[in-house]
């Protein structure tokens, strides 16, 4: 089943789904405006409501009631999602996890976390901290566990670490039908079955509710140290960061932000970095470690043209650094007072690189439209920051064309239209391109096994 309507709740199913969650179900207009929109630049949708789940039991009632009743169904977290994943695009409910916050059980000598899929990543770190421990997987964004193991999350820490789908060991979910399911176990190794947790995880909400979550963690390392090179072009940068990989340097981040975005973190954050094509490094080890891969990597850097190298391993100047670059999002908001922002994701391999950001670059430089590029590449994935009017909606059709013509290009050299973001509603064309229309009906008929009413995040992946 596909809905083609907005589905609004009668007084009738309003009472029953309260009687399920003790009231916890609201429409008020401001609650709903904040369940109605996440960070990407598509148009506010307001729910029928929001009802707010405290159990895994309670997901499972209002998910059966809801499916019984055909009543669309989007899980919400942060809403801190680029691509509208969050948006109840045919009404319905929105059901709100945020208060599922428990951090449930930490194994320091499993390098485990068990977490309610609320919990929230920078909550989380401060917590394991006091273990010596940290959760590695960093998408810039406070956003919860539910949300990035929903959307396969990633970030600056992946090059060494492992995006959401290495690092979930096992998870709690509720199917559209209510049925709880647990996949995945507390292993290192697992060779029993379908993998059910890969299969959930990164499926953005449409196969399941995802409520309970088992992490694999690290512990802290000895020393940390960043450093910070500039470069004469986007591609020099882009090339001495694959060169970084090849060499086999153990680097735990390495971004590249183009010279608007350092611009605009300078302004944001109220730092004086040198307005050029930068890399971003931090390295995790002992101190020694640390230091020479450091001197190796001032090396390469040198080596295309990289200038000015500086390291630190001070932690204020590390963190200030580091949160500048997260910042980076907000700074290129911030830069246009009352615009709004696409921010683009996509992947490549590494040999392709440099290509794949030198068409981004000429794109968007033949367009009127103020931007930037940055990202984390040194595992290939790449952002491309556009500004838009939100008084002119007629640009968001233009940007789209924009972002598509990139995306083809990076597709035709095998990337992939997102490596990160996922696919949300914005990118359903993009992914039958890439994955072809046999690959996508295959998703399409596990969906309607697991989702057969379709009541779950309806109009995202694909229509």
């Amino acid at each position: 089943m596909a809905f083609t309507e907005r589905i609004d709740l009668s007084d009738a199913q309003v009472k029953a789904i309260s009687a399920l969650v003790n009231g916890r179900i609201s429409q008020n207009e401001s609650v709903l405006d904040a369940h109605g929109r996440d960070e990407s630049a598509f148009p506010p949708i307001r729910p029928s409501a929001v009802v707010t789940v405290h159990s895994t039991e309670e997901v499972s009632k209002v998910l059966a009631y809801c499916n019984t009743e055909k009543i669309p169904v989007t899980a919400f977290g942060a809403g801190s999602s680029l691509e509208g994943h969050v948006l109840p695009l045919f009404g319905g409910i929105s059901l709100d996890l945020s208060e599922m916050d428990k951090i449930v059980k930490i194994s320091p000598d499993d390098l485990t976390v068990t977490v309610q899929a609320g919990v929230k990543r920078m909550a989380l770190n401060k917590k394991l901290a006091n273990d010596g421990l940290f959760f590695s997987v960093d998408p810039g964004a406070d956003a919860t566990i539910g949300g990035m193991t929903s959307t396969g999350a990633a970030g600056t820490t992946t090059v060494r670490y492992g995006s959401m789908r290495e690092n979930v060991l096992k998870l709690t979910a509720v199917l559209a039908d209510g049925t709880v399911i647990e996949a995945g176990r507390e292993t290192r190794k697992l060779s029993a079955g379908y993998d059910l947790a890969r299969l959930i995880v990164g499926s953005e909400g449409t196969l399941a509710v995802v409520t309970e979550i088992t992490l694999r963690v690290f512990g802290i390392p000895e020393k940390m140290a960043a450093a910070v090179s500039r470069f004469p072009s986007l591609a020099d940068g882009v090339q001495a960061a694959i060169a970084i990989v090849r060499s086999g340097v153990a680097i735990a981040r390495c971004e590249f932000l183009d010279a608007q975005s350092i611009k605009n973190v300078n302004a944001h954050d109220g730092l004086t970095l040198q307005e050029a094509p930068t890399l971003l490094f931090e390295f995790h080890g002992s101190p020694r470690g640390v230091e020479e891969d450091a001197k190796v990597v001032q090396e390469i850097t040198s080596d295309f043209g990289g200038t000015d190298f500086e390291w630190t391993s001070e932690e204020g100047e590390r963190r200030k650094l580091w949160q500048a670059r997260h910042n980076a999002y907000w700074a290129g908001i911030t830069a246009f007072p009352g615009m709004r922002a696409i921010s683009t994701d996509a992947a490549v391999p590494l040999s392709k690189l440099a290509e794949a950001v030198g068409v981004a670059e000429k794109i968007l430089k033949d367009s009127p439209f103020p931007h930037s590029i940055l990202g984390h590449v040194a595992d290939g994935n790449f952002h491309t920051f556009i500004v838009t009017d939100p008084k002119k909606p007629h640009e968001l059709d233009e940007i789209r064309e924009l972002t598509h013509k990139t995306t083809s290009a990076i597709i035709a050299m095998g990337g992939t239209c997102t490596g990160e973001h996922g696919i949300g509603a914005g990118k359903i064309d993009s992914l039958l391109e890439e994955a072809g229309a046999s690959s996508v009906a295959v998703m399409k008929s596990i969906k309607a096994a697991l989702d057969p009413n379709g009541i779950l995040n309806p109009g995202k992946i694909f229509n």
